[in-house]
């Protein structure tokens, strides 16, 4: 009989041993889906840029399977409340942190109780004045890159000459930035500034500001944009005003037809930014604030100048 006991206990071991990795094999599979983060990913409206910055993502995502991405966007340049929704939508659903560029400061509001909740906010392309929710902020640094800008007019541009500019969204400081750079940038040069309006980054306001600007002012020699759509529109108004002579025009993000616009000639040059960066750094800056981890405050994702001899290099 002791063979019999002795075989009975051998196998009562070996059950309970593989009873105990089953139970670790359960305990263990929780931890480990407990494990993916959930982050949520917004960006202001369709627009080439911000579509550059969700591609960026996705990549990043695919590069980071321990972390899953929710995905919103504005509807236009104006949807404060589409953006608040996309916010409270991705707290509901359980978001460990948003990263996020802001449409409107008033959403502020909105990210405070995200914070509440515990979520982390990591702002892209542009900061909220005043704000200090932020866990950091992922953007180029405006007014430096409006100084490139500023400093590319003044090797064409001479005293006296006349400029006109298309100011983005006075409320939102940096496209204000991009202005005051450029104009730190063209100092030594003593320009006469016979024009400016308010065009919200938005293609037909920038064309008809563009136009009211030439009109009143046939002799104009250069056109500054802070933004990339008014920029490209502003083209199509010097184009259609039929100058006898050529009106520079230099514009900010090199994008929404931009690129065709300095192939043709009709655009001099354009200040790109990286929002493949703004993305890719925003999402790590995001992951370490979530773990606890130390992250810069600001974080410069650069600028540099686009003409058409080295446009091939920012396609």
């Amino acid at each position: 009989m002791e063979p019999i006991v002795k075989g009975r206990i051998g196998f009562m071991r070996l059950s309970l041993s593989l009873g105990g990795i089953a139970l670790a094999v359960a305990l263990a599979s929780p931890a480990l889906a407990a494990d993916k983060i959930k982050v949520g990913f917004i960006t202001k409206f369709p627009v080439p840029y911000f579509a550059t910055m969700e591609d960026a993502a996705k990549e990043w995502g695919k590069a980071h399977p321990d972390v899953e991405i929710i995905y919103g966007q504005g509807k236009n340049n104006d949807d404060i409340d589409g953006t608040i929704a996309l916010i409270e939508n991705m707290v509901a659903q359980g978001v460990k942190g948003i990263a996020i560029t802001p449409i409107d400061p008033s959403i502020s509001k909105s990210l405070d109780k995200a914070i509440a909740a515990g979520v982390k906010v990591v702002l892209m392309d542009n900061d909220i004045p005043g704000w200090e929710g932020r866990s950091a902020l992922a953007t180029t640094n405006n007014r430096e890159a409006g100084k490139i800008a500023g400093g590319y007019l003044k090797t064409v541009l001479k005293d006296g000459d006349k400029i006109g500019i298309l100011d983005g969204k006075p409320e939102v400081v940096p496209l204000n930035d991009r202005v005051e750079g450029m104009l730190e940038g063209l100092s030594g040069v003593k320009v006469d500034i016979v024009g400016r309006g308010r065009t919200a980054c938005e293609p037909d306001k920038g064309q008809q500001v563009a136009e009211d600007i030439l009109t009143a002012h046939p002799e104009l020699k250069a056109i500054y944009s802070a933004c990339g759509p008014p920029a490209a529109s502003a083209a199509t108004a010097i184009k259609n005003a039929k100058l006898d002579h050529k009106v520079i025009l230099v514009g900010f993000d090199f994008c929404c037809g931009e690129e065709d616009a300095i192939a043709k000639g009709e655009e001099d040059a354009s200040v790109a930014q990286f929002p493949k960066k703004m993305s890719e750094f925003g999402l790590d800056g995001l992951i370490k604030a979530i773990k606890g981890e130390p992250v810069e405050k600001l974080i410069d994702t650069g600028a540099a100048l686009v003409t058409k001899a080295n446009m091939d290099q920012f396609k």
